[in-house]
């Protein structure tokens, strides 16, 4: 039995269960891992997963307080139930409520202590809703969940770091979102991220613009004058080291990126494009403001892939790898 010295474990949720979630936990058994590593799931979805998959993959059931050091070859499974059987590629509603009792294990256990940091494979949001229970993303429900008013998504692809003013929004309403004071939190959120989680001392950060040419002094709209730059202001008077609003289109190139440790973009769809494209399948999300370590892949369930042994869990890998270096941070 582990000592009480020893670190806590790192617990990753294995998300839609029809999805490439649990392929992928199966797929960081592959690996040695420096920590007490957990996955949190139905001990049966995996083991069927592992029978088709055609792994050999040790499957052990273990309470947290229990869990060994991670031994390549092995799993160590928090055990959720699923509601009904699982097929891979097959949506079914009345499994939703496992979805999220698997988050609900892996946050709530962060935050009490049994857990150092959580790690998240995909979720399908639609089936989610479909099933009675209002859902927008992994962000929001976390936040409500452990009370964190404002938290920070981040989406980080080696170097480039990209935060969102708005997450999951439609774009009509991106700009009545806005406002002087959440952006204001939100850099102040974003900056004690940077220092906290990733050690930078004096975090510099790009702030975009909503509009075009970042308003064109007024003529392509007022946001730039009226919410973003008033908020850099405010933010760069509090000592954070903010620049902008920028325009979107040039504010990631080498010059400006350079000068900068992360980019605020404000709506979802203005700076990820950006970010994906650079580190499609290795780019990690990271939620910041809430009372835990979390990290996340940056993609989808991939209904298609599940089951077919032809998933990459390259952004689980370096999900978990970020997870490790935020916890020693």
């Amino acid at each position: 039995m582990p000592g009480a010295a020893e670190p806590r474990p790192v617990i990753v949720t294995s998300g839609e269960p029809a999805g490439i979630g649990p392929d992928l936990c199966l797929a960081l058994a592959a690996r040695d891992w420096p920590c007490r590593l957990m996955v949190a799931a139905d001990p049966a979805v995996l083991a069927a997963r592992r029978a088709e998959l055609g792994l050999q993959t040790d499957l052990i059931t273990v309470e947290p307080r229990h869990a060994g050091p991670h031994v390549r070859g092995r799993l160590q499974v928090v055990s959720v139930r699923a509601a009904t059987p699982v097929v891979a590629g097959r949506l079914e509603r009345a499994n939703a409520p496992y979805v999220l009792e698997l988050l609900r294990e892996a946050a709530l256990g962060c935050r009490d202590g049994r857990y150092a940091a959580m790690v998240t494979a995909p979720v399908q949001k639609s089936i989610i809703n479909e099933s009675g229970v209002p859902f927008t993303g992994h962000t929001e429900f976390l936040a409500e969940l452990l009370g964190a008013p404002h938290p920070v998504m981040l989406l980080v692809a080696g170097r480039l770091r990209v935060a969102l003013a708005t997450t999951h929004l439609p774009l009509r309403a991106v700009a009545d979102a806005l406002s002087v004071d959440d952006l204001v939190a939100t850099l102040r959120i974003l900056a004690a991220g940077l220092r906290e989680r990733f050690g930078l001392v004096r975090p510099r950060i790009l702030v975009l613009g909503l509009n075009p040419h970042a308003g064109e002094s007024g003529h392509l709209g007022r946001e730039e004058i009226e919410v973003i730059g008033p908020a850099v202001a405010r933010a760069a008077a509090e000592g954070i080291v903010a620049r902008g609003p920028l325009p979107a289109d040039t504010a990631f190139t080498p010059r400006q990126l350079n000068d900068a440790d992360a980019v605020l973009a404000m709506f979802h769809d203005q700076g990820l494009p950006v970010l994906k494209y650079a580190g499609f399948g290795h780019a990690v999300n990271v939620t910041l403001g809430l009372p835990i370590i979390r990290t996340s892949v940056d993609h989808g369930t991939a209904l298609d892939l599940a089951g077919t042994g032809r998933a990459d869990a390259g952004s689980l890998e370096a999900a978990l790898e970020l997870a490790l270096d935020c916890v020693r941070a």
